[in-house]
């Protein structure tokens, strides 16, 4: 059993203990979850691409990647929760990216602090509240093997997405791609990120058989 297996088992084991957050929290919570579908991510906006994708975009098609693409020895449902809520705390302080000058340690807290903030809106003691933390802090760890993979579709789901605005908008997003090259840490991940490596590869070909 994965380390993940074992906490959400303790979880699911006190859960009785507490009452499940109220209509008003849960309301709070999803009128929150409004800024991931709101906000752009940073980094095509830098790139000035058209309509980018939000920041649940993302979040939904990793969730999708998880329900597809997991392997039998990983926690498909852990991995599909996890999708949900890695990029939860940035409903509170956006889509940071690299070149923003915050330093990771900075970063990491101003995660943690949104984190807390959401967790005391669901109600602290809550199975539902620590539950979300939980997945946050197992995926920012990345130890688990459930961690390890949901880490692999999010940079997956970032050069598939630019591999489809290369397509759709005659752009060059190869910096994205070098910045993923070599990371991909599981046997799905590698296999996926061939895969979409492949496609790309096929489409310039295409493009230069044409031209």
């Amino acid at each position: 059993m994965q380390l993940g297996q074992r906490s959400a088992g303790r979880f699911w084991a006190s859960a009785t203990m507490s009452s499940a957050p109220s209509s008003k929290q849960a309301l709070d919570l999803l009128l929150l979850v409004q800024q991931l579908k709101l906000t752009k991510r940073t980094g095509w906006v830098q790139k000035s691409v058209k309509g980018p994708e939000s920041i649940a975009d993302h979040m939904y098609r990793m969730s999708i990647m998880a329900m597809v693409s997991c392997p039998p020895a990983v926690d498909r449902d852990r991995c599909i929760k996890m999708a949900l809520v890695h990029d939860l705390a940035e409903a509170i302080v956006g889509d940071i990216p690299p070149d923003a000058g915050v330093s990771k340690e900075e970063k990491a807290i101003m995660e943690q602090d949104a984190m807390k903030e959401i967790k005391t809106m669901l109600g602290d003691a809550s199975f539902e509240a620590n539950e979300i933390e939980e997945l946050f802090n197992e995926y920012e760890c990345g130890e688990t093997a459930e961690a390890m993979l949901v880490k692999d579709f999010d940079k997956l789901e970032m050069i598939l997405q630019a591999h489809e605005y290369e397509q759709a908008q005659s752009m060059d997003l190869q910096e994205f791609f070098d910045s993923t090259e070599g990371r991909f840490s599981t046997p799905t991940g590698k296999a996926l990120a061939g895969e979409v490596m492949a496609r790309r590869a096929a489409c310039k070909q295409g493009e230069s058989g044409g031209s």
